[in-house]
């Protein structure tokens, strides 16, 4: 889990992002991410970006 207090997972994340999430707030509202205690934001905002990067190059498949 990423956010223990709202059962948030990496996957959650990822399907977030390939919905259109694509900064901390989208994943607050959407997901209840950081909405509780907030110890998950580092994890959280570090998932979001692997998320995008990967969404990123699976959208361009010859970036470097």
């Amino acid at each position: 889990y990423i956010c223990v207090c709202n059962a948030v997972t990496e996957t959650d994340i990822k399907k977030a992002v390939k919905n259109g999430a694509n900064c901390l707030h989208h994943l607050e509202t959407s997901l209840g991410v950081s909405n509780q205690c907030g110890s998950c934001i580092c994890d959280a905002t570090a998932c979001l970006d692997r998320a995008m990067e990967s969404q990123m190059h699976s959208a361009n498949p010859f970036s470097i």
